[in-house]
This record gives structure tokens, C-alpha cells and sequence, in this order.
């Protein structure tokens, strides 16, 4: 038995490739750096759909559909918004997808992409007292996001470096939600299923938790000079030090330079970069020095907390944003597993009691 699967090959993929020892995500062919630096977020859509849907169209026409569709699920989901807004932030966000019909055609897909990011920008506004900013379809889906998230039509620096967080975390191999994904597609439940049952796996703070309370670190420490002291009694609590290590990657996860090279282009972020930087830098060594077996590198989450901040993000929003995004690798890895299924149906080897006559009183 392997606890965590982790040497068991489930599936043969043509997505992603996530070499944790080379520190390299190849994203159907291209490395992930060179999409985030180059590639709009519909444009990623379309390489990682390309193939799975008949009727797929031209990047551009996908553009203009995602907008539209956007512009259906506000009208949607409207009237509900203050039930869903009750809601903590990842429930509230699988409670507006449920409103996606549920099916395996395109339309559900490019639905529940724009469902996405529409519940996340509506309940965040409803829970912070703010009025609600309908969509534009007419704007791409990274700067539609942050207008509808803070009310402001964003500068191209800001709409790039958004639209380089969507594309750098849209997939990412066969983690935990994306098995999650592929399990439920597997019985033909449906995209919105399987989108839905991701999202569920996100939740737990094992998997998807860790962008905010970076940012509580960050807080916590203050400044460069107080980094030392303040890891130290960390390291002593055996407290966990958020944004660093990871269970594939084996050294620095290209993740983390793609982010902190687009968050370099927003003026407004030049003090927290410098900060974190500096205190990133800090934690290395400690850790160097204090695990040296387990040559523990910063993740993407170090480096998300510290964009989606310099972006108007509210960091309760992190991980529904990070949803948003992977939720196109989900549907991606659903039809894949469609496209030659069979049922995913582990076995399991029983470790109980051996048979007794009878465990029950006579009657």
C-alpha cells in the first residue's frame, strides 16, 4: 500500500507536466513563465481545452463568449447573493456554481468559469458593505475581475499582472482537487460536479489554505530586522512557516519567480515586495539550517499572497481567486478523463476483525 498515493500512476495526461525535481511546469507543452509572461488567461483556456470540446472556438470568439457568460451569471445569481454571502467564502462559492446547469457541453464549461469569478467579486462586495459592480463583457476576464472586485477599471500593469496569476495557477498536474475532479467526472456527474467536488478539496487548508495567512506572517514580522527573532520562536513553537515547501517540487517551485516577476511591475507593491523579499531570504537560511533533509523552497503561495494584495484582493478572497483560476485545469482534466473513461474505482485492503461466528445478541 502506498499512504498518499504519491508513487501510484492514475492517469496518463497530456495537460501538464510538474517536475519537482528539475522545477519546471510545463503546461501542454509550453513552460508555464513563458504563458504567465506572454499569454492572456482565455488564451489559456483555449490551449487546455483544445481538443476536449468539438465546438471549441477561436480564441477570440472564446473571449467573447467568457464575457457574456459572465454577464448571464450576474443576472443569475443576483437575487441570491446575500444567501451566498452568508456564506464563508469557498461554501459561498460552490453554492453560486450550483446555479450552473449541470452537463459536459462547452457552455457549462465557459459557465462555470464565468460563475467563478463573479460569485467571488459579488459576495466579497456584499460582505464588505459595498454595492455590487455588474460585469462588462467587453473587458478580458482579469480585468473584468478586478473591476468587479474593487469597483476600479484597472491600468494594463494591474490587468497583466492579474492575468498572469490566472494563467500561472490554471493547472498544476494531478493534485488533490484535480483527482477530486477527475473522480467525480469519471461517473458522469457533470462539469459543474466536478468543478464543484474541486473546490471542496481546495477548502482543506492541507491543500489550498496558505495565501492569506502568509500575508498574517508578513504582518506579524513587520520588518526586516525583527525577521530573525520572530522565526526563531516560530521554529521553536514547531510552527508551520506559510508559503514554503511543497509535496512535489524538490526545489524552488517556478511558480514563485513568475509571480514576484509581475507583481515587480505594479508601483504600488515596491515596500511589501522589498519586505518580503527580505524576510524570504531569512526563512531560507533558518530553514537550511534548521531541516537540512528537507530542502524546503518557497512555493507559489509565498508570492500569490503578496500580488493578490498589491492588487485590491482581500485576503479572505484568496483562495476562492485561486479557484477561479484552477477551475479551467479542472474542467480541462475532466473531459480528459472522459474522453477513454472508465470509472475510477480504487481497491482497499480490509484490516479488520476476522469473521466470528456471531457479534449479534440472539432475537
Amino acid at each position: 500500500m502506498d499512504a498518499g498515493l504519491e508513487k501510484v500512476i492514475a492517469a496518463e495526461t497530456m495537460l501538464s507536466d510538474v517536475d519537482g525535481a528539475g522545477g519546471r511546469l510545463i503546461i501542454r507543452g509550453v513552460l508555464a513563465q513563458e504563458l504567465a509572461a506572454n499569454c492572456t488567461f482565455e488564451g489559456v483556456l483555449h490551449l487546455l481545452w483544445s481538443g476536449f470540446f468539438d465546438e471549441l472556438p477561436s480564441r477570440e470568439e472564446l473571449a467573447r463568449e467568457l464575457g457574456m457568460a459572465r454577464v448571464r451569471a450576474f443576472t443569475r445569481i443576483y437575487p441570491h447573493i446575500e444567501a451566498i454571502a452568508q456564506q464563508p467564502d469557498m461554501q459561498g462559492l460552490r453554492l453560486g456554481l450550483a446555479f450552473v446547469e449541470d452537463g459536459e457541453g462547452l457552455v457549462t464549461a465557459i459557465d462555470l468559469l464565468a460563475m467563478a469569478v463573479v460569485v467571488t467579486a459579488a459576495a466579497s462586495r456584499f460582505r464588505r458593505r459595498q454595492s455590487l459592480v455588474e460585469p462588462d463583457a467587453g473587458l478580458s476576464h482579469a480585468a473584468d475581475f478586478i473591476r468587479m472586485s474593487t469597483g476600479q477599471i484597472p491600468s494594463a500593469a494591474v490587468t497583466h499582472a492579474m492575468n498572469a496569476y490566472l494563467v500561472i495557477v490554471s493547472e498544476h498536474g494531478l493534485n488533490a482537487s484535480t483527482f477530486a475532479a477527475r473522480v467525480v467526472a469519471s461517473t458522469r456527474a457533470g462539469l459543474a460536479s466536478a468543478v464543484i467536488a474541486g473546490i471542496s478539496a481546495l477548502k482543506g487548508p492541507l491543500h489550498g489554505g496558505a495565501p492569506g495567512p502568509v500575508l498574517d506572517m508578513l504582518d506579524g514580522i513587520g520588518s526586516p530586522s525583527a525577521a530573525r527573532s520572530w522565526i526563531d520562536d516560530a521554529l521553536a513553537r514547531k510552527e508551520r512557516l506559510m508559503g514554503f515547501g511543497h509535496r512535489v517540487y524538490k526545489v524552488r517551485d517556478p511558480r514563485a519567480d513568475a509571480l514576484k516577476a509581475a507583481i515587480r511591475t505594479l508601483p504600488v507593491s515596491a515596500g511589501r515586495l522589498q519586505l518580503a523579499e527580505a524576510i524570504e531570504q531569512t526563512i531560507l537560511q533558518k530553514l537550511k539550517a534548521s531541516k537540512p533533509d528537507l530542502n524546503l523552497q518557497t512555493n507559489v503561495e509565498f508570492y500569490t499572497a503578496v500580488l493578490l494584495e498589491a492588487l485590491g484582493i482581500p485576503r479572505q478572497d484568496f483562495s476562492c481567486v485561486f479557484a477561479s483560476a484552477r477551475a479551467a485545469g479542472w474542467v480541462a482534466h475532466a473531459k480528459e478523463q472522459l474522453a477513454s473513461n472508465r470509472m475510477i474505482r480504487p481497491k482497499s485492503i480490509y484490516v479488520g476483525p476476522d469473521v466470528k461466528s456471531s457479534v449479534l445478541e440472539p432475537a
